[in-house]
């Protein structure tokens, strides 16, 4: 087991093990956050379900209404008609196919999201195996591949957060920083729970969410009561 340093052993010390309402977790978060940067505040939800199935998959998208905190770079795939409407949207890489494989299988990858309309992905699908484990490959069920690139470039840039449970059953999420309100971090939060309620298989049976955690990047987490999870 890894040694845990001072200042994580001090953090931990003041939080009490049990659940606690997602205002109070949040303020727990903030209050033993340490590091000197602004943290990424995050949550972590282990669901019922068997990934494995693929009927069972959980997978989505959400615009939090406070943002991430985070600029990201979109690089959006496009031609045409389709690359003035990405640039005037505020993309900061617009190329054709082709040149986007190209630079891609080079080596560059200074981009955090890509967009492509549906004609350019049997080209750039030669690039999957680099972009496919980076979460980076655009695909329809995340709203990546649209003809409506205008609008995926708006969601993205404002905050938009795809999520997608792992093999353990477990999703993570980003849904804020440490600098945010705690109202704030909050009302992201139950944006995203309620994302990923309206998500549940029907397939899934049972009890569908087991249990939620949030926490900083480098902070313990704190255990949240589901019921305070319902939207107000």
């Amino acid at each position: 087991m890894g040694h845990k340093g001072k200042q994580y052993r001090a953090a931990v010390a003041k939080i009490e093990r049990r659940p606690h309402a997602i205002e109070e977790a949040l303020v727990l978060v903030k209050d033993a956050a340490f590091a000197k940067f602004d943290e990424t505040v995050e949550i972590s939800m282990r669901l019922g379900v068997n990934p494995r199935h693929a009927d069972q998959m959980v997978r989505g998208t959400v615009v939090l209404p406070h943002g991430t905190g985070q600029s990201r770079t979109v690089l959006v795939v496009a031609e045409g008609p389709a690359q003035k409407e990405a640039q005037d949207a505020g993309a900061d890489f617009v190329l054709s196919a082709d040149d986007a494989v190209a630079k891609i299988q080079e080596g560059w990858l200074e981009f955090d999201a890509v967009v492509a309309t549906p004609d350019m992905m049997r080209t750039l699908s030669k690039v999957g195996r680099v972009l496919g484990p980076r979460g980076l490959m655009p695909n329809p069920k995340s709203g990546t591949v649209t003809q409506n690139v205008s609008d995926a470039v708006a969601e993205i840039k404002a905050g938009r957060v795809e999520f997608r449970v792992d093999k353990t059953a477990i999703i993570h999420a980003p849904v804020g920083k440490v600098s945010f309100g705690s109202d704030q971090l909050a009302e992201n939060t139950r944006a995203l729970v309620n994302a990923v309620l309206k998500a549940k298989p029907s397939s899934a049976k049972g009890k569908y969410v087991h249990t939620v955690y949030v926490c900083s990047t480098m902070g313990p987490g704190v255990q949240v009561d589901l019921g305070s999870l319902e939207t107000k």
